[in-house]
């Protein structure tokens, strides 16, 4: 299980820093939103609460058994969860592992992006006739997804392959582009629950199935949410994870700590920060309240590796602004451990480093950052995982799901939807000539300025 340290988010030295009384003044707050989220299960919460989702899953194992790779394609919330599950849960290169070192496992790959030498570098890592690929996105409209649907669709053809052998949508049970090709074509379809936003969706369907084919245990990532979900409804607010993370952002906002910076001193927990930031950027930054008054709002979430960013980062951190709060992620147990050698035994500055090992270090440098941060008057938490394992992933998921639904109601946003991206869309829509969006073609301006 988790633990959580919030002793220097309280840290006397924080110049207008917050205490234990404006938590105590805002218990109340905090039991309606919580007992809002019991009352009215969100979709995120409904997903792990019973098997339907996991066994519509778990009814798809055979068929992987016919493939070496699964290819998932999708971009925001329909990958960033597969890409944070596949690094955290499984070795950093489990690409490169020989099939019987994988467990006959298959090689998980994820075309996030429309980047040509992207998605190329995946497409030439890959026999297409060894490979099954997952096209994800809701609405099917996704423009992102769905050209690389048509690239990947393409290669299939080409190399006079059944589409539907080497297909799997996820998508809306029961509308959009997707759902309409699977139905005249008899492809199999995993589906999206209807009340599921995009980066709410990691422990549906949409994240589950490149889990599941890359050997991670399913069930474990939902013991891991039930446990995370059932102690944020049940326990007081000192005991409380969610509530508190909830809370104390919303408290330094006030008070100008605009930023949420998740620093992980592990490679594997620095996929969860990716997934985060989307979470935390995208549910919560918005131009207007629940009640419409215009009120622009949100915290900027940044992503951090140590001890990468000490060397980058941490200069800023100590001595810049008064606008950020920070949450380390740590691990107390590594899968692998390397000794420093004793070696150059008459160099006296290299002394203190012989027979130690490199988790001794690491996480000797996250204590270092801080306290150091302490000192400086900076607010942080630390979030420990005894072990980096299915069960804490799944807590870790669920615990910052609920912190945001609960921030939405203290920001009084809908964490949601997201109206911002909407725009952006359409524009793009236009540019590509996609019949019905002529009217969000932008104007080339004469006056531009370019040099």
């Amino acid at each position: 299980m988790l633990k959580f340290d919030f002793t220097n988010i309280f840290n006397s030295n924080i110049p207008n820093g917050i205490n234990k009384a404006e938590i105590e003044k805002n218990k109340n707050v905090l039991k309606d939103s919580i007992q809002k989220i019991e009352n009215n299960k969100p979709g995120f919460v409904e997903l792990v609460l019973n098997r339907k989702w996991i066994d519509s899953v778990l009814d798809v194992k055979d068929i992987l058994r016919n493939f070496e790779n699964l290819v998932v394609v999708g971009i925001g919330g329909s990958a960033l969860g597969n890409i944070a599950l596949q690094n955290t849960l499984r070795p950093l290169n489990w690409n490169n592992l020989s099939k019987e070192e994988r467990n006959g496992n298959l090689r998980i790959f994820v075309i996030d992006n429309v980047d040509p030498d992207y998605v190329s570098s995946i497409l030439d890592s890959i026999d297409i006739k060894k490979t099954l690929f997952n096209i994800i996105s809701k609405s099917g409209s996704t423009a992102e997804a769905m050209a690389n649907y048509l690239i990947v669709r393409g290669l299939i053809e080409t190399n006079g392959l059944s589409p539907k052998k080497h297909l799997i949508f996820t998508t809306d049970p029961q509308k959009g582009v997707l759902r309409k090709i699977a139905q005249e074509e008899e492809i199999l379809t995993l589906e999206i629950p209807e009340n599921v936003g995009g980066r709410f969706s990691v422990l549906s369907p949409v994240g589950l199935l490149s889990a599941m084919a890359a050997g991670i245990n399913i069930d474990e990532l939902y013991e891991g949410a039930k446990y995370a979900y059932k102690r944020t409804i049940n326990e007081d607010i000192w005991n409380n994870p969610s509530a508190l993370i909830a809370l104390t952002h919303y408290l330094y906002y006030l008070k100008g700590r605009n930023i949420s910076v998740m620093m992980a001193y592990s490679n594997k927990l620095y996929y969860l920060a990716d997934w985060y930031r989307q979470l935390w950027a995208e549910s919560l930054g918005k131009a207007f309240s629940k009640d419409g008054k215009e009120i622009h709002v949100g915290q900027t979430p940044v992503k951090a590796l140590g001890a990468i960013d000490q060397h980058s980062q941490i200069q800023l951190y100590n001595e810049g602004p008064d606008d950020k709060i920070i949450t380390f992620l740590k691990t107390e147990t590594f899968e692998r451990e390397i000794k420093i050698p004793y070696i150059h035994l008459n160099e006296k500055s290299l002394n203190y480093l012989h027979g130690k090992s490199l988790s001794q270090l690491l996480n000797n440098e996250l204590l270092g950052t801080e306290t150091a941060l302490a000192q400086n008057g900076k607010p942080s938490l630390r979030i420990t995982f005894p072990k980096i394992n299915e069960f804490s992933v799944g807590e870790f998921f669920m615990y910052y799901e609920l912190a945001t639904a609960i921030a939405g109601d203290l920001f009084n946003v809908n964490p949601y939807d997201q109206p911002g991206v909407e725009l952006g869309k359409k524009i793009t829509y236009a540019l590509m000539g996609r019949e019905g969006y002529e009217d969000y073609k932008p104007n080339v301006s004469n006056e531009r300025i370019e040099i």
